[in-house]
């Protein structure tokens, strides 16, 4: 089953389980993320990938130049091990990392939650891959994929009991866009999946047909 249709699935479940004031509001944000085309200046196949320095789970500094320097990357941004989609893509790239590393690449999982939590993400998820956080959502700013919640959906969470701003790195209602960025190992963007419609996903065969291109490692 693709990703594709373990999400279908999921949502479906969601939806007829959820409040349907929660599910309408949602849907609006979804809505209205398209109308003010966030994303849309997000950078794109063919740009650079800036520096940034993120935090893995033991709270300890990891630079993505770094990173860019052992090899190519498939770097995902979720919103948090809050989402339950967000825990079902990061597991079905855990189902190909074997695959990714015989391409000779990495793949890394970033969000804007607390090390503890990114930790709890891993864990919960059996994940074998570096899932890092990204203070105060300053990277995927840099790419042009955060936005700021709007007052409903603040509510929404609240009512729900998942306070962003405790959970996350920095004091304030701000989330990645879902994303997918493949980056070369000389740091050119060979794909970027940037959706305002966080309900889809990039299917990991696709993120791996695509490092597969990459340039070999620098030495």
């Amino acid at each position: 089953m693709s990703l594709g249709q373990m999400l279908t699935e999921l949502i479906e479940g969601l939806v007829a389980g959820g409040p349907a004031e929660a599910v309408a509001v949602m849907r609006k944000l979804i809505g209205d993320l398209e109308a003010a085309g966030i994303g849309n200046n997000a950078l794109k196949a063919g740009d650079t990938l800036p520096d940034a320095t993120l935090i893995d789970p033991f709270g300890e500094p990891v630079s993505i130049a770094e990173l860019g320097r052992k090899g190519p990357m498939i770097i995902n941004f979720y919103r948090g091990g809050w989402c339950p989609l967000c825990n079902l893509e990061l597991r079905a790239y855990q189902n190909i990392l074997g695959e990714i590393e015989a391409a000779g690449a990495q793949l890394i999982a970033v969000s804007p939650q607390n090390p503890d939590a990114s930790l709890s993400t891993a864990e919960k998820n059996q994940l074998k891959f570096p899932v890092l956080t990204d203070p105060g959502n300053g990277f995927a700013k840099a790419l042009g994929i955060s936005f700021e919640l709007p007052a409903d959906v603040i509510q929404v969470h609240e009512r729900s009991g998942t306070d962003l701003p405790a959970i996350n790195s920095g004091a304030e209602w701000v989330l990645p866009i879902p994303a997918v960025y493949v980056v070369d190992s000389d740091g050119t963007i060979l794909l970027a999946h940037v959706d305002s419609d966080f309900s889809t996903r990039l299917e990991p065969a696709v993120a791996l047909a695509a490092v597969r291109t990459a340039s070999p490692t620098h030495s």
